[in-house]
């Protein structure tokens, strides 16, 4: 459904002429092909939303580095591309709502909490990873880690 709507939105830049939405479209639309090569089947919208995940942190590591050069056209630039990268992914769950789906994944998996408090943090980014940044779920879970 993801993948649909970013074709859609290529053709609608296409038409409009938005060059510089229509290419950062395109790679997102190349890198979700390339996963679909590699794993020989069409990927669902939780993959193709770790494959967007992936690229705003990439836009957001570039753009620390490049305001450590001192390079603002570069980081105006790549700020925009976040902001349109940004659109395609679901809004996060907020901090308490992401506290209780750890709570009730702890609960769910007591035994293996308690024997090692360290496996739920896989646990819980299998589950919660569509919903929630993956630094935001281990600044939450640690909390939980620590007690």
């Amino acid at each position: 459904m993801l993948r649909k709507k970013l074709q859609d939105d290529s053709i609608i830049c296409l038409k409009s002429g938005e060059k510089d939405k229509l290419s950062l479209i395109r790679l997102i639309l190349s890198q979700i092909k390339n996963r679909e090569i590699e794993k020989k089947s069409e990927l669902n919208d939780e993959e193709v939303i770790s494959i967007i995940r992936k690229m705003v942190k990439e836009l957001k590591e570039s753009i620390e580095a490049f305001e450590k050069g001192n390079r603002s056209d570069l980081v105006t630039e790549y700020k925009k591309q976040l902001d349109i990268v940004s659109t395609y992914l679901p809004s996060e769950i907020s901090d308490e709502k992401l506290k209780i789906e750890i709570e009730k994944l702890i609960a769910e998996n007591k035994a293996i909490f308690k024997q090692n408090k360290k496996q739920i943090i896989g646990i819980c980014m299998g589950r919660l990873k569509a919903k929630a940044d993956p630094s935001r779920i281990i600044k939450v879970l640690s909390t939980f880690l620590t007690s």
